[in-house]
């Protein structure tokens, strides 16, 4: 502590609202149940999703080849 009763902080801590701000709205995440996700129908949503989004991201990859080779030959 300081000699006025303050406690000394370093210049990028932050002040008060930064600490509630930190501590309400960007605090440390809650991980109970993180990794197994909240339901059976969550995760098999979440799980159709990625592979959806994954066999989107395939098929532009073979667009963009095929007219790359389609330029090619030209």
């Amino acid at each position: 502590m300081s000699e006025d009763g303050a406690a000394t902080r370093s210049p990028g801590e932050g002040g008060r609202f930064m600490r509630w701000a930190y501590r309400h709205l960007a605090g440390p995440a809650e991980v109970h149940g993180a990794v197994q996700g909240g339901s059976t129908e969550a995760r098999e949503l979440w799980k159709r999703d990625l592979a959806e989004r994954k066999r989107y991201t395939r098929e532009q990859r073979e667009r963009k080849r095929a007219a790359k080779e389609a330029d090619r030959r030209s």
